[in-house]
């Protein structure tokens, strides 16, 4: 539009000058002026020429082909809004309203959605339940006072992760299995060819079974730690001293690694309801992760804080050693993963499964140095037990 009212201006003045040109030329003649007269013919020449050139800038088109461009964007981004798989909604005031055709598919409407559900105009709801089916709320604000919100499917969501998860734990244990079957069915193919020659070579043989002893029990091993991960109890929520609780462990603690110091900031008074031995083993297992990779350092460092903050219990374990490679920052809670020579691998991603018990969350705050953060919402003891 504003190319159009630049252009008009122009041709209002050339009109001005075309004008007062005609003037100048009749004073001119009447005068008998003949060198003002010949100027005012050619600046009239001069005017009518750039009124043509004017002319030729202007598009066939009117001025209503801005608005058919505008249309046939708005068209454009339509078909991309129909495409996105995620309902899509706009809020405002009493009013939701539609925005794609997913959206349109769950609430049968084309338009307004006729009558809302409370919690889509509900700022504070942070999830629908809508014909049998939950749906996660993510809205955004725009500058127009307009809500739009985004519906996702947390039933479609749970079940993508436990796909994920399943199939990375059968990776794992295919993995884990093979390692420890292929050395036991080389060992005791080998033991069978030693028993079978005359005469046994007793000396030979217990070469071969003393090794083949050895990767049986780290068989049985890893199948005792999966089956402990696997079969969590349910936590049995009671209320805990936390001052007790950090003070317990930082005495074992101190035994278990005399050479690591431990420094304990405790923030949280008072009790907090959660399973006591269940949390003692997951932040025992983050503390001795500390401690070893700790002692790599000159003086080993390990912090152990709790701080409550309004409805949330957070306990933090840190420490000054090298920090987790980026390459292993991804694989640090996968069930079996270590690198360590006589590691299990189920300590973190055991104290996970503890946190997430809780309804609480466990994740690698920093990497280096490493913060290693359970996150724990307020559970009244009067609940009584099971998963949240």
């Amino acid at each position: 539009m504003r190319l159009y009212h630049r252009r008009g201006w122009r041709a209002a003045a050339l009109g001005v000058g075309l004008l007062a040109s005609a003037f100048v030329a009749a004073f001119a003649w009447h005068s008998g002026r003949w060198g003002l007269l010949v100027g005012a013919l050619l600046a009239g020449v001069w005017a009518l020429t750039l009124a043509w050139w004017n002319a030729a800038l202007i598009p066939t088109r009117p001025p209503e082909g801005e608005s058919d461009a505008e249309d046939e964007e708005t068209s454009v981004h339509r078909l991309l809004l129909d495409a996105a798989p995620t309902p899509l909604l706009a809020l405002e005031r009493d009013v939701a309203r539609v925005l794609n055709r997913a959206a349109r598919t769950i609430f049968g409407a084309d338009d307004r959605i006729v009558p809302p559900p409370a919690a889509l105009l509900d700022p504070a709801a942070a999830t629908l339940r809508h014909e049998g089916r939950l749906w996660r709320i993510d809205r955004v604000e725009a500058s127009t006072g307009v809500t739009v919100a985004a519906l996702i499917d947390v039933e479609r969501e749970e079940l993508a992760a436990e796909a994920r998860a399943s199939a990375d734990l059968i990776e794992v244990l295919g993995h884990e299995l093979l390692n420890g079957l292929a050395p036991i069915v080389s060992l005791a193919e080998s033991a069978e060819a030693a028993a079978a020659q005359q005469p046994v070579d007793t000396a030979l043989l217990a070469e071969i079974l003393g090794p083949l002893a050895r990767r049986a029990e780290g068989l049985q091993r890893f199948a005792t730690d999966y089956r402990m991960l696997a079969r969590l109890p349910e936590p049995i929520l009671a209320p805990v001293a936390l001052d007790q609780f950090a003070h317990d462990l930082a005495r074992l603690f101190a035994r278990r690694w005399p050479d690591a110091a431990l420094t304990l900031d405790v923030r949280a008074g008072g009790a907090w309801a959660m399973d006591g031995d269940q949390m003692h083993q997951a932040v025992w297992a983050l503390l001795n992760n500390a401690a070893e990779a700790a002692l790599d350092a000159e003086t080993p460092q390990v912090g152990l804080s709790l701080t409550r903050d309004a409805n949330r219990l957070t306990i933090a374990v840190t420490d000054n050693g090298a920090g987790v490679p980026p390459e292993s920052a991804p694989l640090i809670f996968r069930p079996f993963h270590t690198t360590k020579v006589e590691g299990s691998g189920i300590g973190l991603s055991l104290a996970r499964q503890i946190a997430r018990g809780h309804a609480g969350s466990l994740e690698l705050a920093g990497a280096c140095p490493a913060v290693f953060r359970i996150s724990l919402p307020e559970k009244p003891a009067a609940e009584g037990s099971g998963r949240p």
